[in-house]
């Protein structure tokens, strides 16, 4: 593994970080940190799905709620089938295990039943809010779990895309939606995989109060991302700033999800 400096360096594609903290494993393991979209078809030893989920809720969960649940999806046609639903990305269908992480507060409904309470509070935007957090919480955990193992992930937020149907393939209830998906397997390291440069940290940590990012901090991560995209062959057209602006240009950039309230309320969601 790189030492702490190099990390410092892949991951910001420049060696002005003054990170003068003692290095360790953790934090080496999580700058090393990278999407991996091509997996070898080798079976996940006994007990990595249980150890993954045991991380998963070990995260913090907001007022111990627990919001989230997680479908593991091994089935190769029903990875097939969640794979045409995300824009047919071929890393679903070929890492062994996909864990698709969910928003959930059927579970908490179903409770208050029980007990013949109401559940009014469940039909507004924060308690959707804090159960698509809680599910990210978890999540992360299980990728850094998993990494730990020497497993490979990526997520796939494209399942987002067409939410009623990725709910119909699952069986989902009402009140319960597909915040993301998880790929996770043994990377094929034939296919090279760098460290993705992220913005200088003078973009991101604002100390005291917020100041907009400088045009010269965005024209050097520009360099870095092209630089990039260059060693992994990517044909990217323009550089990151272009690139993200097309992303959020109109309606129709965000790939169907300009009616994810609509489809949220379909679900179940009121968000009032």
């Amino acid at each position: 593994m790189p030492n702490f400096t190099e990390l410092l360096h892949h991951r910001y594609g420049t060696s002005s970080v003054n990170a003068e903290l003692p290095e360790n494993d953790f934090i080496s393991s999580l700058l090393s940190h990278r999407s991996i979209r091509a997996y070898l078809p080798h079976a996940l030893p006994l007990g990595t799905l249980e150890t993954l989920v045991a991380a998963a809720q070990s995260a913090s969960t907001s007022s111990n709620l627990q919001t989230w649940s997680v479908v593991a999806v091994e089935d190769p046609s029903r990875k097939e089938k969640l794979s045409q639903l995300a824009n047919n990305q071929a890393h679903i269908r070929q890492s062994p295990l996909f864990l698709v992480w969910l928003a959930d507060l059927a579970r908490l409904s179903h409770l208050a039943e029980s007990r013949g309470l109401p559940h009014e509070g469940l039909d507004y935007l924060e308690m959707f809010l804090m159960a698509a957090i809680d599910a990210a919480l978890a999540a992360q955990n299980a990728v850094v779990a998993a990494e730990s193992l020497g497993l490979g992930t990526v997520y796939i937020g494209a399942l987002r895309n067409k939410p009623e149907e990725v709910a119909e393939v699952l069986g989902l209830p009402k009140q319960v939606f597909a915040v993301f998906g998880l790929c996770v397997g043994y990377s094929d390291r034939a296919v090279e995989t760098a460290i993705k440069p992220r913005l200088p940290q003078t973009t991101v940590l604002h100390r005291e109060t917020y100041k907009p990012a400088s045009e010269e901090d965005i024209a050097v991560y520009n360099q870095a991302m092209q630089a990039f995209y260059e060693s992994q062959k990517m044909n990217i057209p323009g550089d990151w700033t272009e690139h993200s602006a097309k992303r959020v240009a109109f309606a129709q950039s965000i790939s169907g999800r300009d009616r994810l309230r609509e489809a949220l309320n379909n679900l179940g969601f009121e968000l009032r």
